[in-house]
């Protein structure tokens, strides 16, 4: 799968694509608000899990490659989990290279998932779990259409204690 935006190209991850997933997953700026850096084996178990061929009723997650559309210099990954019965909805996710940040990569390349998603594959909702804080992440959603839905307390253990994860919602009806 292949989608494109005036600046990028989003393609589904292949095997040669371990370099750009194992640099956002060490990248510690990146991991900030997403995790502590795992180590190279948890990487690699998540590298091969997200290998799999995707369809919406998939029980893995769709995992796509952002990169530069001229020069094809990898960028980071966005992707989603899906749960389509009963409820059509995914949840979506992305990760930049701190060097890319600030350039409005994130918001170009969620506008192409969202529309994707929507569009080719009849999702109803699309939700995103962002760190409370993360007011970075917090305005790539909504410049997307996303709606704070609400703040799920101690939802999710960062390092050394428990944070808050702010909950974000699209319909497919607010397009």
């Amino acid at each position: 799968m292949k989608l494109s935006t005036p600046r990028l190209s989003l393609q589904t991850l292949q095997p040669t694509d371990w370099g750009i997933f194992y640099q956002v997953h060490t990248d510690a700026i990146s991991q900030q608000w997403i995790s502590e850096i795992p180590t190279e084996s948890e990487i690699l178990q998540r590298f091969n899990e997200r290998l799999a061929p995707w369809r919406v009723t998939s029980y893995h997650m769709l995992s796509l490659v952002i990169r530069d559309r001229e020069s094809q210099q990898p960028l980071g990954l966005i992707g989603c989990n899906a749960e389509w019965e009963p409820h059509r909805q995914a949840e979506v996710g992305y990760m930049l290279l701190s060097a890319f940040f600030g350039r409005g990569y994130g918001s170009e390349a969620l506008a192409a998932v969202c529309d994707f998603l929507f569009d080719e594959c009849d999702f109803w909702k699309l939700k995103a779990l962002v760190i409370e804080g993360n007011t970075a992440s917090r305005r790539v959603l909504e410049k997307n259409g996303f709606q704070l839905e609400g703040l799920l307390r101690d939802n999710y253990r960062l390092r050394e204690g428990w944070v808050n994860d702010w909950l974000f919602g699209r319909l497919k009806r607010d397009k």
